[in-house]
């Protein structure tokens, strides 16, 4: 009796031994395929710390495609990128170069148009009187140049579009997961009682 007794214990205990072993080699194999599956997603862009993120995977082209758009028609890589209200901004600048440019055209022929009645001796222009020779002459170089400045900040603001879509495209995309920190600190050294200031980096995986 106390010979099958023992030999139940024995066997008991050997079953709880392999059950718990069993229990943990299976732990284990989860374990390992949690951490794959978190390798393929973080490979695809998207976080996970637990919960998977919402995160879109990261398109390599896109800022390539937004700036394409946004130099074949000003503002459509914004449309792309969904930021709309940033289009009225692109074009009340393009506008407001045109504009400028047009009527700084305008008053500029209107002084070389009198400038040249006055070389050819006609007193009729509507600034005579007025303005002398010298002084047309003069106006027409302010007007030029105030002209190709129009022109050239009205350019700037058509390459800035293109340079702002191409950014915000990789700013959407740049990874700002709690699981990456860059902060400044402040201790107190214990050795001389004095403050240290320095900056930690922290990545968790």
């Amino acid at each position: 009796m106390k010979n099958k007794l023992f030999i139940l214990i024995i066997f008991s205990i050997c079953f709880s031994f392999s059950a718990l072993a069993q229990e943990k080699e299976s732990k284990e194999e989860e374990n390992k395929a949690l951490k794959k599956e978190k390798k393929q997603l973080a490979d695809q862009g998207i976080v996970i710390d637990g919960e998977i993120s919402t995160r879109e995977p990261i398109d390599p082209l896109t800022p390539a495609r937004a700036a394409f758009y946004s130099a074949v028609l000003p503002g459509l890589g914004h449309i792309h990128l969904k930021q709309y209200w940033k289009v009225p901004v692109i074009y009340a600048g393009l506008g407001a170069g045109m504009y400028f440019y047009l009527d700084n055209h305008k008053e500029y022929n209107r002084y070389r148009d009198a400038y040249k009645r006055r070389l050819a001796g006609f007193t009729d222009d509507e600034f005579y009187g007025s303005i002398t020779d010298d002084g047309l002459e003069e106006a027409q170089k302010t007007l030029r140049r105030n002209k190709e400045l129009s022109l050239l900040v009205t350019a700037g603001i058509y390459i800035l579009n293109i340079v702002w879509a191409n950014v915000d495209a990789h700013l959407l995309q740049f990874n700002v997961d709690e699981n990456l920190t860059f902060m400044p600190h402040y201790k107190i050294n214990e050795f001389d009682n004095t403050g240290d200031v320095g900056l930690s980096v922290n990545f968790k995986f």
